[in-house]
């Protein structure tokens, strides 16, 4: 996932001192968590910073996505689920809807209010990593490895504890990992996920 500062505003009204936010793209590992919190450290005292992440994921490593969230929830940070188009300014219409996808909705839970515009999408399926195994004839497996137990219940906790309703973490682990589950306006209402607006 690769961090960028995004003026927020019309700069002509601004005059150069435009409120900026974070924009947060691509696909969360395990280098994610501490990178983000490095950036912030960088860029939080010039004044211009606001609390606002433009959150755009594919998905990733779970673990890393909810050590995303707890992080986000340190600074106390929005999130909401947009991208910027070309130009990379907030500036009109320069904020796009985006896409929050698989472990991507776990950093999401961890902000302090979440947004999904109506425009913008977020998805949801049952977790689970590939595992390699070298066989004796020096060939290696490629196998399709789903979350235990434990983590399923460690992510429901960590949803309850957001906020969230658990339920949505049972809702994921009933979808083919194969698809994507675009949570609808309504079960983000009924599990608490995100509003449509600020």
């Amino acid at each position: 996932m690769t961090f960028k500062l995004v003026d927020f505003g019309d700069k002509s009204a601004c005059a150069g001192g435009c409120p900026q936010v974070i924009a947060a793209d691509g696909e969360i590992n395990s280098r994610t968590p501490q990178a983000f919190a490095d950036f912030v450290g960088r860029h939080i005292g010039s004044g211009r910073l606001h609390s606002i992440v433009l959150l755009n994921s594919q998905g990733g490593q779970v673990v890393a996505a909810m050590e995303l969230g707890q992080a986000f929830r340190r600074i106390g940070a929005a999130a909401v689920v947009a991208r910027v188009g070309e130009g990379g300014s907030g500036r009109g219409g320069h904020v796009l809807s985006g896409r929050c996808y698989s472990a991507c909705v776990y950093a999401l839970m961890g902000a302090k209010k979440r947004v999904s515009p109506p425009q913008s999408r977020v998805g949801i399926h049952r977790m689970f990593m590939y595992e390699a195994e070298r066989r004796p004839d020096m060939q290696s497996n490629v196998t399709r490895i789903f979350a235990t137990e434990p983590l399923v219940a460690r992510l429901g906790e960590y949803a309850q504890m957001m906020g969230v309703s658990n339920e949505l973490v049972w809702k994921a682990e009933t979808v083919d990992p194969d698809r994507i589950h675009i949570i609808s306006a309504k079960e983000m209402r009924r599990w608490k996920l995100a509003s449509p607006n600020f």
